[in-house]
């Protein structure tokens, strides 16, 4: 069972409702899972991640779907310790969740270094495929040519723009190339520039000559 959320929900303490015994979410955990506390810890688990492929699983403690299909993610994460896995509690982080467009529910998203974000797709167990699928594709290790990305930067800019997260962002500006001769002095990358034009050729009776002029013509007859 897919659980979808349109809009806001009637706010209930699902963790209350459920109680202790019941948190089935932490039941079976890896070492190498563990659940996001706030915006600004998804941010710093994907930066920090490096080349480490990264799976993030959207769950509610409600979800019929993200319960039955919890024990398999437990069991991936056993089966690659290699891999992060980190939980988000839709419950908890509503707000970050509607920012990252969060709207169905058990959803994964997979994320590694440079590339950022790899794929995004709900899965339950009727689906499972697609999820050993992905992790199949995208498990081998890679060298990332580049920054660990993480979120895309527009989502960065709405958790920002999100009054309800304690999250700042700045927009990233071009790097600028140092000059050199110069301390301090900073200029942009100029275009590069292409190569002249090889000069047309030009056939003379049976002969081909390059840029060769009615002046030269003269001047070869003089000498013959």
């Amino acid at each position: 069972m897919i659980c979808f959320f349109f809009g806001s929900v009637p706010q209930m303490n699902m963790n209350l409702a459920l109680g202790k015994s019941m948190r089935w979410w932490e039941k079976g955990l890896q070492p190498n899972m563990r659940e996001i506390e706030s915006a600004q810890d998804l941010v710093d688990a994907l930066t920090n991640a490096g080349d480490r492929l990264v799976v993030v699983d959207f769950f509610s403690p409600g979800c019929g779907g993200c319960r039955a299909f919890h024990p398999k993610i437990c069991q991936f994460a056993e089966q690659n310790p290699d891999v992060l896995f980190l939980q988000v509690n839709y419950e908890e982080h509503k707000s970050m969740c509607h920012s990252l467009h969060v709207h169905v529910l058990p959803l994964f998203r997979f994320y590694r270094g440079a590339q950022g974000r790899l794929c995004s797709f709900s899965c339950t167990n009727a689906t499972i495929k697609k999820f050993r699928d992905a992790l199949a594709k995208h498990k081998p290790d890679r060298c990332s040519l580049g920054p660990t990305r993480g979120l895309e930067e527009s989502e960065l800019l709405a958790l920002a723009a999100n009054k309800d997260l304690q999250f700042t962002y700045a927009k990233q500006e071009p790097e600028l190339i140092p000059r050199g001769d110069a301390p301090g002095e900073v200029v942009a990358p100029e275009p590069a520039k292409l190569p002249a034009a090889p000069k047309p050729l030009v056939r003379l009776g049976s002969e081909e000559r390059s840029g060769w002029s009615r002046q030269e013509d003269e001047m070869h007859m003089r000498l013959s």
